[in-house]
């Protein structure tokens, strides 16, 4: 059996992470090979796939997004918001409406027939219309009943409608994608349309495993936001090789057991909530020692941008905006060599090449928070 030591997958997975040199291509390809772009934050989205990409700014994003339509914005794993590639979205849609449902508390909970007439509500309310959420809640409660309505779900300060739970269910059987927006008003409306796919967990899984593996049923699942019972049934679908990583046992697609001849360098700056260190396992090895207290927000990753370097998370890093300045302030948690501090000062400017800026780059204590 092959083993592998934590720097050869790390190396292997920056490669493929267009971490490395910069992703051939453009947005969807990057954003394809990135397994989706985590877009709740969606400057963090923007500057993801960006410092991915030569000469890429925001602005080719939202193109990308909003013009040529390559990309959509929809709930994706673990039912966050995402970019996806437009082209690959029946997959996802296959993948992810066989997830297995986590009940709601039971004071707000609905019944699986009450679920099926909200996701037919709101597929049918986007049909050739883009809504705010407001006009599409109004709509749901029509079609569906005053149920629907009830003020039930608590949410920043105030409660929202119970119909609004199944939000990501309906997502992910591919009634919706978010539209370019009514000013500052979040809009939905209709998926593109497209073939239904078949081979979506299979698909979703070997895609995974070319992106992040070697890696086990179990993380998968994590990933994903589904069972490790969905996640081996998954993973059952492709062919597998078993190698070990660090002495553990994990999986790759078989014969994709390549790794790069050196083991990782360089410095890299990822934003809030980056598809790599979120996907990034086991935690222990990609999070070493202090990084674990300091870049983990009770275990979970992306909730504070983070500095990389020679692949391992070594510090934390947060930007301000102000017109067009953005002060970028990072805290390493170990000394930086004179080569690496020039590395730093690159990813800054490309920081603000990306975010369309003039960044200026402080070495010291981050005293902003986890992002929520």
């Amino acid at each position: 059996m092959i083993e592998l030591s934590w720097p050869q997958v790390s190396a292997r997975r920056l490669e493929r992470a267009g971490l490395v040199t910069a992703a051939p291509g453009g947005p969807e390809e990057t954003v394809a090979a990135m397994c989706g772009a985590h877009a709740q934050v969606m400057a963090a989205a923007e500057l993801s796939v960006g410092l991915r990409l030569d000469g890429v700014t925001r602005v080719h994003v939202r193109e990308a997004l909003w013009k040529e339509r390559s990309l959509v914005k929809t709930h994706g794993p673990r039912g966050t918001v995402h970019l996806l590639p437009a082209r690959d979205l029946p997959r996802w849609v296959a993948a992810l409406s066989t997830l297995p449902a986590t009940p709601a508390p039971a004071s707000i909970r609905m019944t699986d027939e009450q679920s099926d007439q909200v996701v037919a509500a709101i597929r049918d309310a986007l049909q050739g219309a883009e809504l705010t959420m407001d006009e599409l809640s109004e709509a749901v409660v029509a079609a569906t009943g005053p149920w629907a309505g009830d003020l039930v779900m608590p949410a920043f300060q105030t409660y929202w409608p119970r119909w609004r739970q199944v939000m990501h269910l309906a997502a992910q059987r591919g009634a919706f994608v978010f539209g370019a927006g009514r000013g500052r008003k979040v809009t939905y409306t209709a998926a593109p349309e497209a073939p239904p796919a078949t081979d979506g967990p299979a698909w979703l899984a070997g895609a995974y495993l070319r992106a992040y593996g070697p890696a086990t049923p179990a993380e998968f699942a994590q990933w994903a936001g589904g069972s490790v019972r969905w996640a081996k049934a998954a993973f059952a679908g492709v062919e597998l090789e078993e190698v070990r990583l660090e002495g553990r046992p994990a999986w790759v697609l078989a014969g994709d057991t390549a790794v790069p001849g050196e083991p990782p360098r360089g410095v890299r700056l990822l934003p809030y909530f980056d598809a790599y260190v979120v996907a990034g396992r086991p935690r222990e090895l990609l999070y070493a020692g202090a990084a674990a207290r300091r870049a983990l927000n009770g275990g979970q990753a992306g909730n504070f941008p983070v500095l990389l370097v020679d692949g391992n998370v070594a510090g934390v890093w947060h930007q301000r905006r102000s017109g067009s300045r953005i002060d970028v302030t990072v805290e390493p948690l170990r000394d930086l060599t004179p080569g690496q501090l020039g590395e730093l000062q690159e990813q800054v400017l490309r920081v603000g090449e990306v975010m369309e800026g003039r960044p200026r780059l402080t070495i010291g204590p981050v005293t902003v928070g986890a992002h929520a």
